[in-house]
């Protein structure tokens, strides 16, 4: 098996894909964040200080997902059709799940968009929360789906327990 961003002298590179046919292409993914359940309490009845927490996570996973070229070295700039981010409170967990959903009709695939959207979004809910529960975790960020593109489509296995 040879990884993709590695040239034949084992040297960092781009991925061309200059001769790949343009597919439509999605990209699932999800994670949570844990805490307190007092946290949660106050997510959910909108009395964080800072503001409305989901909005502006939301918010700022979409921002992320379209910069994603620009904090992961090898991912090209996309023109990405369509971003939503889904916020899920689990108080039986004590958690926020979070899932994106990112589209686009390319060349390459937007599995790291839809993961970066996730894991922005979670470090935003920490952010506006931190104040009340510095000890929140961010886990389980993972790739649900992806469709398009050669490969085809992935779907994961059955969600460990842990997740």
């Amino acid at each position: 098996m040879r990884f993709t961003h590695l040239d034949e002298h084992g040297q960092v590179c781009m991925v061309d894909v200059s001769d790949k046919k343009e597919t439509l292409r999605e990209a699932i993914a999800r994670g949570r964040v844990y805490m307190q359940p007092e946290t949660l309490k106050l997510i959910t009845a909108g009395q964080v200080k800072k503001g409305d927490v989901f909005t502006t996570a939301k918010i700022a996973g979409i921002m992320a997902a379209k910069r994603t070229s620009e904090l992961i070295p090898m991912c090209h700039p996309l023109n990405i059709t369509h971003i939503d981010i889904k916020f899920s409170p689990l108080a039986d967990k004590n958690a926020v799940e979070i899932e994106s959903v990112v589209k686009i009709t390319g060349r390459t695939g937007v599995e790291m968009e839809a993961l970066t959207a996730v894991s922005v979004a979670a470090l935003t809910i920490y952010d506006m929360c931190k104040a009340v529960d510095k000890g929140m975790t961010i886990a389980d960020i993972h790739l649900i789906k992806k469709t398009g593109g050669k490969s085809g489509t992935y779907i994961a296995e059955e969600e460990d327990e842990h997740r």
